[in-house]
């Protein structure tokens, strides 16, 4: 079972952050799992391809943004938000908002 290596909540750092929302995809997969608690990598590929989807879940999981956690064949992601409003306090809430104004 492959195992995801994920950076401790005083490793995130704003730069990787703000570089993997840099991106509409990934926008709207944090979008997505602000709704939502979790997510398969299924569910959220909205018809991409899987090696495009898998770079962009690999930056926002890097970035610190998304945990995802095997299960199966499947892999649940789910919004680190906790950690992230730990970090950088009101950041993820200025951003799901003026995304979701768009």
């Amino acid at each position: 079972m492959r195992t995801y290596k994920h950076p401790k909540t005083e490793e995130i750092d704003l730069t990787r952050v703000l570089y993997a929302l840099s991106d509409p995809i990934r926008i709207e997969i944090v979008t997505t799992l602000a709704k939502q608690r979790t997510a398969t990598c299924a569910e959220l590929d909205a018809g991409r391809p899987k090696s495009s989807m898998s770079h962009h879940f690999r930056a926002l999981r890097e970035a610190g943004l998304i945990r995802t956690t095997p299960d199966g064949t499947s892999h649940i992601n789910e919004l680190r938000r906790a950690d992230i409003d730990a970090r950088f306090p009101g950041l993820l809430k200025s951003i799901l908002k003026a995304a979701t104004e768009n």
